[in-house]
């Protein structure tokens, strides 16, 4: 097992397009945690909501969610892969920073369902690209090297959200996320280009 983690970690770190989207993804995972720990205090305690309404609030994030599988292989058709994956990182960033802003319950719920529907779209031009790229006898070794490094960074996401959101407040942790997520993605954005472009 070690050995294939190693040939998996070798083969990620070499490719420069994946490698940048790897981290990519775990800066990402690690954000939505930081933002996503306080969310339903925010809607409970914040935005007043009970329990029916949280759920109708997720359901938001759901459908968009369903409505980024529905149509992102259209998006990414008439756009291209780059400015689809563009689109969506710049999107969350922005959205992010509105959730924690968010007035009502509804404006929260439709930048939820943004969210949800750009997260699928990243997550179709991701995983189409590394099917693509990877040779098929790597690929299992591969993406889990991939996915640990978006999953195993969610706690320590969590953990950053409870601290923002018990030191500034539960709005903070939304915007301090979609801001890390920004500064993040300007300093990948130059190699993210070349690499696609290559």
């Amino acid at each position: 097992m070690r050995a294939a983690i190693a040939d998996g970690l070798r083969w990620l770190a070499g490719h420069r397009l994946l490698r940048i989207l790897a981290v990519l993804l775990g800066v990402n995972t690690f954000c939505w945690q930081l933002g996503n720990v306080s969310l339903v205090l925010l809607a409970t305690q914040e935005l007043h909501l009970d329990a029916p309404g949280y759920g109708l609030l997720l359901a938001g994030a759901a459908i968009g969610s369903l409505l980024g599988g529905l149509t992102g292989a259209l998006v990414v058709e008439r756009l291209g892969t780059l400015p689809a994956l563009l689109a969506a990182l710049v999107t969350n960033v922005v959205t992010f920073a509105g959730i924690g802003l968010s007035p009502n319950a509804i404006v929260l719920g439709a930048l939820l369902a943004v969210t949800g529907f750009v997260t699928t779209l990243w997550n179709i031009v991701t995983v189409s690209l590394r099917q693509q790229i990877v040779p098929s006898g790597l690929l299992g070794r591969v993406n889990s090297v991939y996915r640990m490094l978006g999953w195993g960074l969610m706690p320590l996401g969590a953990l950053a959200g409870g601290l923002v959101a018990h030191t500034f407040g539960v709005h903070a942790a939304y915007p301090v996320a979609g801001a890390l997520r920004g500064i993040f993605l300007l300093v990948a954005l130059p190699v993210l280009i070349r690499a696609m472009r290559d």
